[in-house]
């Protein structure tokens, strides 16, 4: 099945389109658009300079961004950011801050989130699919 829309994907899924996983490429291919947070692009980066390759897989993820819609964060980010974390902190279902950012960003831009962490089904009103 291919996938149709515009998605914003999460470190994890990346990381299964790094490492050549035959579904998440087809996935990726069927896409309308793959947005990239600058977040996602941080823990990536972090990865690849803690790995023992890290030249190399900087620029895989360099390559990535470059094929991709990146999207910063700004001050509708920052709110949406507080909502979803007092939303979270009100229901006792605390999740990473980083995670916190990027369901943000897929509220803001109104983007399905693909993700393989089940922690983000607590964010209300977020669009998720799993890849």
């Amino acid at each position: 099945m291919q996938a149709n829309g515009s998605f914003l994907v999460d470190t994890n899924v990346v990381i299964a389109l790094f490492n050549g996983e035959i579904g998440v490429e087809e996935k990726f291919n069927g896409a309308d658009e793959i947005n990239f947070s600058v977040i996602i692009e941080g823990e990536l980066i972090y990865g690849a300079k803690h790995s023992r390759r890290s030249e190399e897989n900087i620029q895989q993820v360099q390559d990535f961004r470059s094929e991709c819609k990146l999207l910063l964060i700004d001050e509708e980010t920052a709110y949406l950011y507080a909502e979803i974390k007092l939303q979270l902190r009100r229901q006792g279902h605390p999740i990473p801050e980083n995670d916190i950012w990027i369901a943000a960003t897929a509220l803001q831009h109104g983007l399905t989130l693909v993700t393989r962490d089940s922690h983000f089904d607590v964010v209300e009103g977020l669009l998720l699919e799993v890849w």
